[in-house]
């Protein structure tokens, strides 16, 4: 063994596999990366326990990188600290694992037996079931938990890594979770093969800017049947959800409205330019009927914030619309998804608001765009715009109310005949 190289570093690691001079190189506390040959090594750890030294195996270098590996080396440090052998105790969990017969269908079925008083829907249990029986029964389904790798995990996500982001996703942290209680029965060790923070992060294509900004979008012929599940909510994300959609606000103007920037009597909503994404003036917005039927549901706070969260004087959080959207797609048959079948957001509800005006309405391209606190990019047409157009946007915002809340077929036809 060579005292003078040590694989400390991943450019290390690599450099020691690519000259493939066979040996132990230690990477600290008590890892040490064992080379084969060219580009084939494999990791292990050694430790001593009651005096006596031991080593264990933790999986192929072309599989397992420098980061995971530590991350493998403490978990046996945990059970040396212990007084455990760490190769006594895998052992043990897979003769126990082999034993019982337990496989990761069961341990998914039992877990999702266990949460199911806790999911406020059959459906979310259901759904469960058929994301996992879809894409990881074919591959791990019959496999002990213990025996579940990587590259398993990897061959379950990669193909719809891309594709279906949003299944992907979930696909992924259901896995993680299963997993999870695997390791609590000690039916499994070491780290969550599934874990997505320091392992499939480094081993998935990160998604990109594009994606990142792309906000999925309700298509507008769904709107009323969303509004009339979500009226059934009480809660203050639901009602800041409502607002949001009533007035075409972004989430953070919404979150961070104060009742004095109301003129309930005027019926005018005065968003200071601090709190707009563009901060050069303040926004007024026009309240429509339904709007303010809403503001009237909303208690007042000694704060005078129209949504406190738990901390006197603090918003509730900018994630609660977000997971209040995520959970009631949780229990919808079908989900609440746009055309590409990703979860809708509630910042999407803008780009749902401007669909439904284009295709439905014969308003004004610049009245929407004022609506939606758009900046007007022909700088002739934005200099001869002096006003808001607060009357018109105020028909319109009534337009849409009257479509959200009181879905007819009278009110699809008049909207472009009465504007």
């Amino acid at each position: 063994m060579s005292k003078q190289i040590k694989a400390t570093t991943a450019r290390g690691v690599s450099s020691l596999l690519k000259t493939g001079a066979p040996g132990l190189y230690s990477s600290g506390k008590g890892l040490y990366l064992k080379v084969n040959g060219i580009n084939s090594g494999s990791w292990i750890f050694r430790y001593k326990i009651n005096g006596k030294t031991g080593k264990i195996g933790l999986g192929s270098s072309d599989t397992v990188g420098l980061a995971e590996a530590a991350l493998l080396a403490a978990e046996q440090r945990k059970l040396t600290a212990k007084g455990v052998d760490p190769k006594a105790h895998r052992e043990a969990v897979e003769k126990q694992a082999e034993a019982q017969g337990v496989t990761f269908d069961m341990v998914a079925a039992d877990y999702i037996a266990a949460q199911r008083s806790s999911w406020k829907n059959a459906k979310h249990a259901q759904q469960w079931e058929n994301t996992l029986a879809t894409y990881a029964s074919p591959i791990i389904g019959n496999l002990a938990p213990a025996d579940v790798t990587t590259e398993q995990v990897l061959e379950i996500l990669q193909p719809i890594w891309n594709t279906k982001n949003e299944t992907a996703d979930r696909v992924r942290n259901r896995i993680e979770k299963v997993l999870n209680a695997a390791k609590a029965r000690k039916l499994r060790t070491g780290e969550n093969v599934a874990a997505w923070r320091g392992h499939l992060e480094l081993l998935l294509a990160k998604r990109t800017t594009t994606d990142r900004k792309h906000h999925p979008a309700l298509p507008w012929d769904r709107m009323s049947a969303f509004w009339s599940e979500l009226s059934k909510k009480t809660s203050a994300s639901a009602q800041a959800l409502q607002l949001a959609i009533l007035t075409g606000l972004r989430t953070g103007e919404i979150l961070g409205a104060y009742w004095s920037e109301f003129d309930l009597e005027r019926r005018i909503w005065t968003v200071p330019a601090r709190r707009m994404k563009i901060k050069t003036k303040d926004h007024r917005v026009p309240l429509s009927g339904a709007a303010l039927n809403l503001l009237e549901t909303i208690p007042r706070s000694s704060s005078g914030l129209l949504f406190e969260g738990l901390k006197v004087g603090r918003p509730i959080s900018n994630m609660a619309m977000l997971m209040l959207v995520r959970g009631m797609d949780e229990t919808q048959a079908g989900g609440w998804r746009d055309n590409q079948g990703n979860i809708i957001t509630p910042h999407g509800f803008r780009s749902t608001f401007r669909d439904w005006a284009a295709e439905n309405t014969a308003f004004e391209n610049i009245v929407v765009e004022q609506a939606l606190a758009h900046t007007i990019a022909n700088q002739a047409e934005a200099a001869y715009r002096r006003g808001d157009l607060l009357e018109r946007r105020r028909e319109l915002m009534e337009a849409w109310a009257r479509y959200v809340t009181i879905p007819t077929a009278s009110n699809l036809v008049s909207f472009k005949q009465n504007v």
